[in-house]
């Protein structure tokens, strides 16, 4: 029996102390954040699966784990022997986790989870399924936390100032803001548990999380105060002061649970459904009148501000650097030296902290050589690095924390010989990302609609890439920011009109097990195209300024259109990262620049 086997047993000894049937473990923290620190990683100590998505559910007689198609491999391999069975989400035949507890559940049975880290609407939905069944649901106990006996303990990080100079916008505006939107509401008050929403009102951020510069928080603000829970040490006397200057009152962290419960009853209280807590929501009388809405913050900090988009262009102007600097010496040096999947990671680190300003990955870096770039979300590791020879292609998917914003770029490099078939795939992958960037469109259009012309050249050959193909990008905050994003298919809370001041990734791909993968990913910013008669057309302008290798491109694969697009991007790249470059990287740029 291994480690995993071990904990699930010792798992489903506290279930039938509770008479839970059925105990349902997401990925999740108090907050609904998409990436959690080391103390909510329940669900990888119950199944052994790293990945940073995926929700499972242990039962009496067997465990499964639902992922989406980023993880289908890594899944895969890293269940094997834990009896956990795996659940390819949209996959023919595989149904819905919610669907399998509702098929699987028995008259009488119970449904538990710690209600502290399923949302509201998740919660009420396990509530219905087992009513339905003349069951009920737990949601007051932490079974994990009963067996994780070494358990990490909550972080205990300093927060840290952002200065207007970076955010653009000072606390006492974005709050009379948010106000405004709750009077529009017509609310009385508005409670907030996202991270990211609370560390961008208040111009703070933080370490609680790995790689995402957060602070462990709840707010709760009315039309003069805003009450923030928070570990009081994190904050310093300065931050303090501010604060008071702006009505911000501090609360010890876990008090929002009892202080919530008073609110009067007369109150219009304004929450986001699918970032509020199930426990949280319990906590609120059934008098209180819930107005379900997307937090404001959230679409506020979705369009970027003047000071934000000039800083945003520095940080991406830095990190472009570096990538070229990256692929200079990974291409003049593989074979030569030593270098492992790792070592690479590590080395584009060294080139943007020269640059200023750095201060951490924006998000687990990936850096996989081989076969392992098959695996969309594969993130090397002291066991699973492996060295990168002179042969193939090595994809980078990794980002930079700058204090003038956060980047998210990924590159695919050729390091020896590659096959015409790996060429192909490079070619095709490179039309779909410059076929969305140079997307031109009325305003009202979302995600869903312009992730067409990514998926076009791949449906053309009956092919698809089984993951999004762009995403929101926080400012030094979450790397995955919603609502914006690029889908083809609808996802509740993750679609919006794209508007101008919109940073938006572009990042198809190919994925071929066992051999290699290909993905090409730039950020996007939504600007003015132009107003006519017929309304407000917009397009994008890539803000990632790093050559697509052209040792891996086939331009007889190509249309002239399509050679033209891919020339004009290395046109403007040219221009814009030259002037920082020393004489040979200049040279070493105008050679992967130059027009096919």
């Amino acid at each position: 029996m291994n480690v995993i086997q071990e904990r699930l047993t010792a798992l489903r000894s506290k279930m039938q102390e509770h008479d839970i049937n059925y105990y349902v473990v997401p990925t999740a923290d108090f907050h609904q954040s998409e990436y959690v620190g080391e103390h909510f990683k329940a669900r990888k100590f119950i199944t052994g699966f790293s990945g940073s998505a995926g929700v499972a559910v242990v039962g009496l007689d067997g465990a499964w784990l639902w992922v989406d198609g980023r993880y289908f491999l890594q899944a895969g391999e890293q269940l094997q022997g834990t009896t956990v069975e795996l659940m390819k989400m949209g996959e023919p035949g595989v149904p819905t986790l919610d669907a399998f507890i509702n098929s699987n559940l028995k008259k009488g049975e119970k449904i538990g989870f710690d209600g502290r880290v399923v949302s509201m609407d998740e919660g009420q939905l396990y509530d219905e399924i087992a009513k339905k069944h003349e069951g009920c649901i737990e949601y007051s106990v932490d079974l994990i936390d009963e067996i994780w006996t070494d358990r990490p303990p909550l972080s205990e990080k300093p927060a840290f100032d952002l200065d207007v100079k970076y955010t653009g916008k000072t606390v006492a505006e974005k709050l009379a803001d948010i106000r405004e939107k709750m009077v529009e509401a017509e609310a009385d008050m508005h409670v907030v548990t996202t991270l990211d929403d609370i560390c961008w009102t208040l111009n703070i951020r933080g370490d609680d999380i790995d790689f995402f510069p957060l602070v462990l928080s709840y707010a709760l603000m009315d039309e003069k105060s805003y009450h923030l829970y928070i570990d009081e040490r994190k904050l310093d006397d300065d931050i303090k002061a501010r604060f008071a200057v702006d009505g911000v009152v501090i609360h010890p962290y876990n008090d929002i649970y009892e202080d919530i419960k008073k609110i009067p009853a007369d109150t219009r209280l304004m929450l986001d459904a699918s970032k509020v807590n199930y426990a949280l929501f319990c906590n609120i009388a059934d008098s209180v009148k819930k107005i379900d809405v997307m937090n404001p913050e959230m679409v506020f900090k979705n369009v970027k501000n003047p000071v934000e988009l000039e800083n945003i262009r520095k940080a991406q102007i830095k990190d472009s650097i570096a990538h070229l600097r990256l692929m200079k010496w990974l291409k003049e040096n593989v074979g030569k030296i030593e270098m492992t999947e790792l070592s690479v990671a590590n080395k584009l680190d060294e080139f943007r902290a020269e640059l200023g300003n750095f201060i951490r990955p924006s998000f687990e870096p990936i850096s996989s050589y081989g076969a392992h770039a098959a695996i969309v979300h594969y993130a090397p590791s002291p066991e699973t690095d492996i060295p990168v020879l002179p042969k193939g292609l090595h994809l980078t998917d990794t980002g930079a924390g700058f204090y003038e914003g956060s980047t998210d770029i990924t590159r695919t490099y050729v390091v020896g010989e590659i096959t015409d078939q790996m060429k192909k795939d490079f070619t095709l992958v490179a039309i779909s990302n410059l076929s969305l960037a140079n997307a031109k469109f009325l305003y009202g259009c979302n995600g869903v609609i312009l992730d067409a012309y990514a998926r076009k050249p791949f449906w053309d050959r009956h092919l698809n890439f089984n993951h999004g193909t762009g995403h929101g990008v926080g400012y030094l905050l979450n790397i995955h920011e919603g609502p914006a994003s690029f889908r083809w298919v609808y996802r509740k809370g993750n679609q919006c009109v794209i508007d101008e001041g919109m940073v938006i990734t572009d990042e198809p791909g190919i994925y071929i097990e066992g051999s290699h993968g290909v993905r090409l990913e730039n950020e996007l910013l939504c600007v003015l195209d132009e107003v006519n008669e017929y309304g407000k057309f917009l397009k994008f302008e890539p803000i990632t300024l790093v050559p697509f290798d052209l040792d891996a491109i086939d331009p007889d694969f190509m249309t002239p259109e399509e050679r033209k697009q891919l020339n004009d991007y290395h046109k403007h790249v040219y221009e814009v990262i030259a002037p920082y470059l020393e004489e040979d990287e200049r040279d070493y740029l105008a050679k992967y620049t130059r027009e096919v």
